[in-house]
């Protein structure tokens, strides 16, 4: 059954049910009070003609009441009004009223002298006694149906019950073709997404909007957002794995085959070549599985206390051969910190920041290493073309490629700085990048601190500064 559908039953039988609730609970109370004050009232008249039965009987036929009773009623002759009459022992051979039994008119208590009222159904009645003589007593006894008065209103209580349930009927199917079309629109823009059409998108909800759906239409914009950014990174990707992968097996196969045809001059230096396209492509496949292992954490880490100044300016030494070939000048200032760590880990996290930076810096690449009380951070400066604004949130993401091409291109899948997010995060740390104070990037790496800092004595391995801006 459609929601449309069974919202709008759901709405109707809820109406109808509170409109029969009402109903009844109405009807009941109006007839319990209307026979309530019927009752009182025909009490009162039963009373009064009693007792006017016994100011003419002590004038007209002292000796009978009880026939001077009698003709009274046949002479007024009124609606619900009956005399019976008693013997000694109150005992009678009248017919009560319809709807009434003699047991309902309590003929003991009527001896007695006293009035006798109730109802049976909707019939209220009242009964007063004469006074007993040797014969006998007679009672007048009045009746009244108390659901005269109230059927009117049971009338319009069913015409307007009728009509609410007409307009419940009619709001229950505008409400639920209202509150089901996003809902519907929502599941046909998913199947589209899910078919493979990520440009799909709903009306975007009012900025004021914020119910359910309003949230569940955000959601599924954010949804399709991301997954066709994710597939344009991933295309972005292959793009640049493809093309890293290619020219090195192009030099290598170049190479390989001149030396195989014997058309080199020096077969040696040719040999060099293939070796370091070899381990660029060594390279490249080794990133692509320590991502892979990394997101899917099956890796260990030998976590223990380290000190962070020693890792970075071991890494940095190992890589001034390579800033050199490129024409940029490193350099590295440390303070003594302990973190918690893996060292291998570590210092893969160093060189990766450092080889991004010489991939794109001009001239200086600036390693800091700092401490800010409660974590212990490498910093890495460069000053290159910079990130752009739009692309900060990005850097360490898995496929992430800068807008901006690098200068000197090794490789430009973008690996590195998202094995440096796997790992800093898989170590309990952070990663953050922003642009640097001199023009360029700056990426920082944040450890958890171990131990209280020993006082400061900073270790400084010559690559000159460019920006004495501290670091944040």
């Amino acid at each position: 059954m459609p929601m449309t559908r069974r919202l709008t039953l759901a709405i109707v039988l809820t109406t109808l049910a509170a409109l029969v609730l009402a109903g009844l609970g109405t009807v009941v109370l109006a007839q319990t009070a209307a026979r309530r004050d019927i009752e009182a009232d025909l009490r009162r008249q039963a009373t009064e003609l009693v007792t006017g039965f016994e100011e003419v009987a002590d004038q007209a036929r002292p000796d009978r009441p009880v026939a001077l009773v009698r003709t009274i009623e046949r002479v007024l002759d009124l609606d619900g009004f009956a005399v019976m009459t008693f013997g000694p022992r109150a005992g009678t051979r009248d017919t009560p009223p319809e709807g009434l039994t003699v047991d309902d008119l309590e003929p003991s208590r009527l001896a007695e002298g006293e009035v006798i009222s109730g109802h049976r159904g909707s019939l209220v009645f009242a009964a007063a006694p004469t006074p007993p003589t040797e014969r006998g007593f007679a009672a007048a006894v009045l009746t009244q149906d108390a659901g005269r008065g109230t059927r009117p209103a049971v009338g319009w209580l069913l015409v307007g019950s009728a009509i609410a349930l007409g307009i419940a009927t009619v709001v229950a199917v505008v409400l639920g073709r209202r509150l089901t079309r996003p809902v519907r629109e929502a599941s046909a823009a998913t199947e589209r997404i899910a078919a493979g059409n990520l440009s799909v998108r709903l009306a975007e909800p009012r900025p004021d909007q914020h119910d359910e759906l309003a949230d569940l239409a955000r959601s599924i914009n954010a949804m399709a957002t991301e997954l066709e950014r994710s597939r344009g990174l991933e295309q972005q990707f292959l793009l640049s794995v493809s093309h890293d992968l290619r020219t090195p097996l192009t030099s290598i196969r170049g190479y390989a085959e001149a030396i195989a045809d014997g058309a080199t001059k020096d077969p040696q230096w040719a040999a060099g070549v293939i070796l370091v396209e070899a381990r660029r492509l060594e390279r490249l496949v080794r990133d692509l599985l320590d991502l892979g292992r990394l997101q899917t954490r099956s890796f260990s880490l030998d976590v223990r206390p380290l000190a962070l100044g020693e890792v970075a300016v071991d890494a940095v030494e190992a890589l001034q051969p390579h800033a050199e070939r490129a024409g940029v000048v490193l350099g590295i200032e440390t303070v003594p910190v302990s973190v918690l760590g893996d060292r291998d880990r570590v210092a893969q996290i160093v060189t990766n920041l450092v080889e991004n930076a010489v991939r794109y810096a001009r001239r200086h690449v600036w390693v800091t290493v700092f401490t800010d009380g409660t974590t212990g951070a490498v910093q890495v400066d460069d000053d290159g073309p910079g990130i752009a604004p739009a692309d900060l949130p990005h850097v360490f993401e898995r496929l992430y490629v800068a807008r901006h091409e690098p200068v000197r291109k090794e490789s430009g899948a973008g690996l590195g700085l998202a094995i440096v997010h796997e790992l800093a995060t898989a170590m309990g740390g952070s990663v953050a990048a922003a642009a640097a104070p001199g023009g360029g990037a700056r990426l920082t790496v944040r450890l958890p601190r171990t131990t209280p800092l020993p006082p400061p004595s900073a270790t400084v391995v010559p690559g000159g500064r460019p920006d004495p801006t501290p670091p944040q």
